[in-house]
Order: C-alpha cells, then structure tokens, then sequence
C-alpha cells in the first residue's frame, strides 16, 4: 500500500461564496465548481442520507496545494462551537509558505478579516501569523526571513 501524494484538503462552509471569495481575494485560482452533488452514491460515500451539496475546488498559482470548499444544502451543516479556537479538536489550520506577510494581513484587514494573535519572528527563520476567515477557517502563514 502507498499513498502517493495529498490530493486537497475539504473544508465544510455554510458560506460558500463568502468563503470562495476569501481564497480568491488570497491569490488562489477556481479550478472547477460543481452545483450538485446528490444522489445514492454520495449518501453511501459520505454515510449520510439525501445529501445535496455544491463543491468549489481552488488552488494556488502554478500548483501545490488544493482546496475542496462544500456547502450541504441537506443535510444541513452542523457546528457545535461558534469559532473553533486554534487548540479545537480537529483540523486546526491550514499552512502556507507566503512573500511578503505583511501586505497579506493589511489586505485581509481591508476585507473585514482578523489576525487570531500577531505576525511573530520564529527565531529568526520565519515570520508567521494565524488569520482567520469565513466559518472561522484559520490559515497559518509563513514567510522565510532571508
């Protein structure tokens, strides 16, 4: 057995436009947009009973990492915490190696997002910061210090 690489990562949206939008105001490109995923063979995937969904995949310029934004019309999505914190059971964050972080956090400040703590220097290697976006998704951004 042999896994051959990570292929995306999914993330469950009530806002699939809000959340969309986020990624593509980061630089990430839409790679395909289906509206409607349904039907026995997606309830028996996903153990589930009369799913509906609509899916987005996204991806960063020239490759490397992909996205799979959904959002269940039925059943509906279930979220038991207002904002999952970065210490929530779960997928806590997605990483991304960035240029010039600075410039990304004043642009997802201008866009009604938030930084989760401050840009810290990690001894000397690497700026990083935690911003959260639509359905409290946090991304954790890294930018080499040269």
């Amino acid at each position: 057995m042999t896994f051959r690489r990570m292929d995306h990562v999914g993330i469950i949206v009530n806002d699939l436009e809000a959340a969309k939008t986020f990624f593509l105001d980061l630089g990430f490109e839409v790679m395909g947009e289906e509206f409607g995923f349904k039907g026995e063979w997606i309830d028996r995937l996903v153990g589930l009973k009369n799913v509906h969904t609509e899916a987005v995949m996204i991806k960063l310029p020239g490759g490397g990492a992909n996205l799979e934004l959904i959002k269940y019309h039925t059943p509906p999505a279930e979220n038991n915490s207002p904002l999952p914190l970065s210490n929530s059971i779960g997928i806590g964050h997605i990483a991304f190696e960035v240029e010039d972080i600075e410039t990304i956090v004043e642009k997802i400040k201008s866009k009604g997002m938030e930084l989760v703590g401050e840009i810290q220097n990690y001894e000397n290697m690497y700026k990083l910061c935690f911003i959260r976006g639509p359905e409290g998704i946090i991304l954790d951004l890294a930018e080499a210090i040269k």
